[in-house]
């Protein structure tokens, strides 16, 4: 089917013969006709025998001359590409699964306690989050996907986009410490609130939050925050990572633990889920378990495949144009 982006552009075609018919002759220094410049080179077109110019015996008959219909086919085609004609293809539906993911997670120095395992060799926490989340985000085909890294300070480091690619990238990135030592969930969680109300695009929205700790920082508290979570409406998945009572904390003077009430509580308050991860098993399973999560049904929404074909009608009439061009360089010669 051919459509045409800009139709209004067609209401100029009949242009030329308005301004034929209807205006008055131009008076000006040259008497009574509009004096123009290139107008003898014209002339001399048309008296040669077999020039596109070359009126005939029977041009009064139909009104007007031959280098007229020339010139309006040249106009024609312009207005054609003007008005942008384009095939149109068959509907496509699009999936109805889009959702808004924002990823909050814990990289403070307590992130380096080595109580997981990969592959048989022993890695820290921060390791083992960012191989599963990575490959958490990778699947994550429909969904835009944003990134909030916290310490004693939240930071958003990437917003919510389709590039997973550079999520990924930021999340391979990122290394203990760069946000502090201590713990801000409240902050974490009410930047990411905040990142997430503001995006009007997509209705369907979730936080994962992820934490070896409690909060022991920020400005926020997480009952503060678990008030907002609520108030908000966006469910918020939780997840407590680490070894209960692990020698690497004891010998570290990191044996604090995570906040398993705090974390619950935040997500029965928004309708999610806490999940506890002690390993590395574990922590796949709970972001495998997140990757089934069903989507709210949103209105179904549809594409067409579409072609441009303004060039067609463009290039004849640049091609036309310059046929016009060599006649009158021989002409001059």
């Amino acid at each position: 089917m051919i459509y045409f982006a800009s139709p209004y552009a067609l209401s100029l075609l009949f242009l030329p013969f308005l301004l034929h018919y209807i205006l008055p002759p131009i008076k000006g220094l040259h008497g009574d006709a509009l004096r123009i410049p290139f107008i003898d080179d014209l002339e001399k077109i048309s008296i040669k025998s077999g020039s596109i110019w070359n009126v005939g015996k029977n041009a009064a008959d139909y009104g007007l001359s031959k280098k007229f219909w020339f010139l309006f086919l040249v106009w024609f085609l312009l207005v054609l590409a003007a008005a942008r004609p384009q095939k149109i293809g068959e509907p496509i539906r699009l999936q109805n699964n889009s959702r808004d993911i924002m990823l909050v997670l814990d990289i403070s120095t307590s992130m380096l306690q080595p109580d997981f395992a990969f592959r048989g060799q022993r890695i820290d926490r921060l390791t083992a989050v960012k191989k599963t989340a990575s490959d958490f985000i990778k699947k994550r085909a429909n969904d835009r996907v944003g990134l909030i890294l916290f310490g004693t300070r939240a930071y958003m480091q990437a917003p919510l986009t389709f590039d997973k690619n550079s999520v990924d990238e930021i999340l391979w990135s990122m290394q203990a410490g760069m946000a502090g030592d201590s713990t801000s969930i409240g902050d974490a969680l009410g930047l990411a609130l905040k990142n997430l109300k503001d995006d009007k695009d997509i209705e369907n929205k979730v936080i994962i939050l992820l934490t070896d700790g409690e909060n022991n920082d920020g400005s926020l508290s997480l009952a503060q925050a678990i008030k907002l979570a609520k108030d908000e409406g966006i469910k918020t998945y939780t997840i407590g990572v680490g070894s209960r009572d692990t020698f690497f904390g004891l010998l570290l003077g990191q044996a604090r633990g995570v906040d398993e009430k705090g974390l619950s509580d935040l997500a029965k308050a928004t309708d999610g889920e806490y999940f506890r991860a002690e390993n590395t098993t574990s922590l796949q399973k709970i972001y495998n378990a997140i990757d089934q999560l069903e989507p709210s049904s949103q209105d179904e929404q549809f594409i067409r495949e579409t072609k441009e074909l303004y060039y067609i009608p463009l290039l004849v009439a640049i091609f036309l144009g310059m046929i016009l061009a060599v006649k009158l360089r021989r002409i001059e010669g």
